[in-house]
């Protein structure tokens, strides 16, 4: 007979090894590229000492002149704070007991919430990995009726997610908070909720944040290429901070693609292995192939995602990327520092399946610490405003 304990010895040692799995190999392409690390962790922080330049030492001289100058290399250490990473599934008290006396059933049962819990996982840490870390989705740009907003951009945003909507300074908007979507107009950008907004409240600039997300997110691509200050140092104060950026870029061609990896290479021996960009941009440059009478062969990456090949290195289209854009990246440079990788939390008694209270519905939380972290920025590149096909 399958019982809460039968569920719960089942989330323990059968489900955590593969949803685990899930979540860091086939959530994203370009964090499926990423190691995670326990190394640099201390306390709540990361705090990693970075080498740059070269070191003295080393030259030539005459037989009799006297020797090299020794000299230690250039250091920086970047600093941040580990994020906390939630997933929480939830099974009513009905299910489970429908379920009792029959094993294929609960199996069923399991095998339904884990997989909404890693899909929903992917979309939400695939979003933060091009995300600033502040949990900004969208902005709102038009009131459209009591349960509609018009909205900058609804890359980021899908049914069924949970959002607040904050002023153009980040401050609470009463009654805006827990906003549940229920439908999105992708082409006209209107997003409707499942319960009336107090329109009377909402700037026309107003932010929308994933809900109680806001300045505890990942730090991503977009901080990483921003022009904010990086892990705790200023730019101005170390360059190893500031990416190669090219903007205005116009039509993509190979040459072009092959000037910003020759780039990295010479003046910050960096070798790109990863280019991620949009869509309309990965339509762009096999357009310019095809014009070229270049084919471009199809490949497989880490975590089974498919890939075009520009002279070996993978060309992925991600969700996420901002449109006309693309990233330059060598992923050797990325880590995702942790505490330890995804652990149920337990009560004191080590259950992990906790009764919601007054209701008759329980629920178990994944949860894992860390943080991304780019050793080397200046060893990236990003291109911007690129026509799309």
């Amino acid at each position: 007979m399958i019982t809460l304990a039968t569920a719960d010895n089942a989330l323990k040692s059968f489900y955590l090894d593969a949803v685990t799995e899930s979540l860091n190999l086939n959530t994203n392409p370009f964090l499926a590229q990423i190691q995670n690390s326990t190394a640099d962790v201390v306390g709540k922080d990361v705090k990693k000492l970075v080498k740059y330049g070269v070191c003295g030492g080393i030259g030539a001289g005459s037989e009799t002149g006297n020797l090299p100058t020794a000299s230690e290399s250039s250091r920086l250490q970047l600093t941040t704070t580990l994020k906390n990473l939630y997933g929480t599934i939830e099974i009513s008290d009905k299910a489970l007991r429908a379920s009792a006396n029959r094993e294929g059933a609960f199996v069923n049962l399991l095998n339904d919430e884990m997989q909404s819990l890693v899909k929903s996982a992917s979309f939400n840490f695939g979003r933060m990995l091009f995300g600033d870390g502040t949990g900004l989705v969208a902005k709102v740009t038009r009131i459209v009726d009591d349960h509609t907003l018009e909205m900058d951009s609804v890359q980021s945003l899908m049914e069924g997610m949970i959002v607040d909507s904050l002023d153009s300074d980040g401050e609470e908007i009463p009654g805006m908070r827990g906003l549940k979507i229920l439908s999105i107009e992708r082409e006209i950008k209107n997003v409707t909720f499942s319960g009336p907004v107090l329109t009377g409240n909402i700037p026309n600039n107003a932010k929308v944040y994933a809900h109680g997300s806001q300045n505890c997110e990942l730090t991503g691509l977009k901080a990483i290429f921003g022009e904010n200050d990086l892990y705790g140092l200023s730019r101005d104060e170390a360059p190893i901070l500031k990416p190669y950026v090219i903007k205005n870029v116009g039509p993509i061609c190979e040459s072009l693609i092959q000037c910003v990896i020759d780039e990295l290479e010479e003046n910050a021996g960096s070798k790109v292995n990863f280019i991620v960009c949009s869509w309309g941009v990965k339509r762009a440059i096999i357009d310019s192939g095809i014009c070229s009478n270049i084919s471009y062969p199809t490949i497989e990456v880490e975590g089974g995602f498919k890939a075009i090949s520009f002279s070996g290195i993978p060309i992925v289209a991600d969700r996420f990327c901002p449109e006309g854009t693309m990233f330059f990246l060598n992923t050797n440079d990325f880590k995702i520092h942790q505490l330890c990788d995804w652990k149920w939390l337990e009560g004191e008694d080590g259950k992990i399946l906790k009764q919601v209270p007054g209701k008759p519905v329980y629920t178990a939380t994944l949860v894992k610490y860390a943080e991304l972290m780019c050793e080397r920025p200046n060893g990236q590149a990003m291109l911007t405003d690129i026509e799309e096909a």
